[in-house]
């Protein structure tokens, strides 16, 4: 250490002089000390204060440039040497130096702009500032086609200095981009394919870019798809692997690069891995099996994508994700179901689906995890259900195929997920299915069951699916039976606050039940439509000049109806909704202008 020291005093003077042989030999000294210990070594020059020299030493002309620079390459790798590189005033220098022609020199002054980023806010700012990104993207650009193993080295350190320089950093990242820096290291990818460095690198820097919503667009006019499947065919190892699935997960979540990755064979790369990995118990193995999955389910999101890979339903791929739903791993379970619900998304799909004998498989699925089962497998074979029952036409034959039955199984479930989407299938199957309808109506245990969720402040969507469920029963059955099972476990109360939801079609849906109600039972639901405040919530309805059309009409369609109970009836009265009505008359919606005539009359002959 003294003798580092007398190297740092000898390097000042020589400095001043610039007698190149002993600038060489003081920095040969520095390199060494640095390689021996750098923490310490780099302190002691901190304390010296010879960075600030340095800067007047990067200068295009000297020979020692490239081992200068290579010095403050060493000393950055400390996080607490990056700052004072700054304040020393480096960074303009530096990058200067971009714009020489020596191959060693930019080698080592991008290691040291790339060091200097690394973590480090004030270097970032301070390249930046001096403009040091356009030089590196042009650079890849220029030397892009060049294959030999030292320039292959620099564009290395090129794309690292980027990454370092962008990591994290969502605007310095959308710099890059609007550089064009995508296509240049899509371009980089493809022509160096072989090497393992650049490859790497190249791939940690589209992941960093790939997480970018801005970024999509230009990875979607390039051909990375084709590269990434070409270059995942070829890696055995893991841990390559699972750096491009990095890089593929965010990008599938666009569906133009969705289909691209589709037509570039991606799938049949995946389903090799599944088929592959399904049996082992490693860890590795089982962690691949999942990101191959998940990555399978979410190239079925986009509609193009989905339906080249449905092909009719004669499909491979179709086929072969129709096999891991029986499969006894769960997360092929999963996979399998919530690829089915994404092939459900359109109603050609889904009715050629149920025809092909996807229902029962599913229903075999659920009543294997009905005791203590998955719940994320509940979920999505729950989800597919539902969607399969969108179609008019399947509805009836997955009633008669006792998917119900099956999914009632799933009531004592705790878990809002799996209430939510039994909830939304329950709904969509007794969609004008008047004998479903009341069938389920009837069955007493499901009606406590959706009065109790109905209070579930904590999971609005549950709330909100078991209000639509308690309406859709009554709606579509129509039934005095249904109405008085309603009644009597305290469902009235939830269907009036239903009318007051912020959502329309809810709002209607609630006041056509009501309208039900007051038609078929409204001696049995007087005391619950009182104490609920009905009369009150649909005077403030019609009142309200925000109110949606055919919520204004459903509401006069109901006070119609309440007025055959004698307490309703004095509500009505003594809220004065004459004076309401009587202004919807001229209301520029014809239907809500007749209702409010025919209401008008109504309230005056009763009144």
């Amino acid at each position: 250490m003294d003798n580092l020291s007398d190297t740092l005093k000898k390097l000042k003077i020589t400095a001043v002089d610039r007698t190149e042989d002993s600038l060489e030999g003081c920095l040969d000294c520095l390199l060494q000390a640095l390689a021996q210990n750098n923490m310490e070594t780099s302190e002691k020059m901190q304390g010296s204060g010879i960075l600030q020299v340095f800067a007047s030493l990067l200068t295009p002309q000297s020979s020692c440039t490239a081992k200068v620079a290579n010095v403050i390459a060493e000393v950055a790798k400390n996080e607490f040497m990056r700052i004072p590189c700054v304040d020393a005033g480096l960074i303009s220098p530096l990058v200067q130096l971009l714009n020489s022609k020596d191959q060693e020199v930019l080698l080592q002054t991008g290691r040291a702009l790339g060091n200097i980023c690394y973590d480090s806010h004030e270097g970032r700012s301070a390249v930046d500032q001096a403009g040091g990104a356009q030089i590196v993207i042009d650079h890849l650009r220029s030397l892009c086609s060049i294959t030999d193993p030292a320039n292959e080295k620099l564009l290395t350190v090129f794309c690292g200095m980027l990454m370092n320089y962008s990591n994290e950093n969502d605007s310095l990242q959308a710099q890059l981009i609007n550089m064009g820096v995508i296509p240049t290291l899509v371009k980089l990818l493809g022509i160096h394919c072989h090497n393992a460095a650049l490859t790497e690198m190249c791939l940690v820097a589209f992941g960093n870019l790939a997480e970018l919503e801005s970024s999509k667009e230009q990875f979607a006019s390039t051909n990375i798809a084709e590269e990434l499947v070409k270059l995942f065919k070829k890696q055995i190892e893991h841990d390559k692997r699972e750096m491009i699935f990095e890089v593929l997960a965010p990008l599938a979540e666009n569906d133009a690069i969705k289909l691209q990755l589709v037509e570039a064979g991606l799938v049949e790369c995946l389903l090799e891995i599944v088929q592959q990995k399904v049996d082992s118990d490693k860890e590795d193995d089982i962690a691949e099996l999942k990101t191959a999955s998940d990555l399978m389910v979410l190239l079925l999101l986009g509609d193009e994508s989905m339906q080249k890979l449905f092909e009719g339903g004669k499909g491979n791929v179709f086929q072969r994700v129709l096999s891991w739903i029986p499969s006894n791993n769960h997360q092929l379970q999963l996979a399998g179901a919530l690829a089915i619900a994404n092939f459900a998304r359109n109603d050609g799909n889904c009715i050629h689906m149920v025809d092909n004998g996807i229902v029962e498989k599913l229903m075999d699925l659920l009543d294997r995890h009905v005791e203590d089962g998955n719940v994320t497998v509940q979920h999505a074979a729950l989800s597919a259900l539902r969607n399969l029952a969108i179609p008019v036409v399947n509805k009836a034959k997955m009633l008669s195929a006792g998917v119900t039955e099956t999914v009632l199984k799933f009531l004592k479930s705790e878990m809002p997920p799996v209430q939510f989407k039994l909830l939304g299938t329950l709904r969509m199957l007794i969609d004008a299915q008047a004998e479903a309808a009341e069938q389920l109506g009837r069955n007493v245990k499901l009606v406590e069951r959706l009065v109790e969720w109905c209070e579930a402040k904590d999971h609005a969507g549950v709330m909100g699916e078991s209000n639509r469920l308690l309406s859709a029963l009554i709606r579509h059955s129509k039934s005095k039976d249904v109405i008085k099972a309603i009644v009597q476990s305290g469902g009235i109360k939830h269907l009036v606050t239903m009318a007051t939801s912020e959502h329309v079609i809810m709002q209607n849906e609630a006041l056509v039940a009501l309208a039900l109600i007051a038609a078929l039972e409204l001696g049995t639901a007087e005391k619950d439509l009182e104490s609920a405040k009905l009369v009150q919530i649909l005077h403030r309805l019609l009142a309200d000049e925000r109110s949606a059309p055919e919520i204004k009409y459903n509401s006069m369609v109901l006070i119609c109806a309440l007025m055959g109970s004698e307490s309703l009836h004095k509500e009505v009265q003594d809220l004065a909704f004459l004076d309401v009505v009587s202004k919807l008359r001229s209301h520029e919606n014809k239907s809500v202008a007749q209702q409010a005539s025919l209401t008008e009359q109504r309230l005056t002959v009763e009144s």
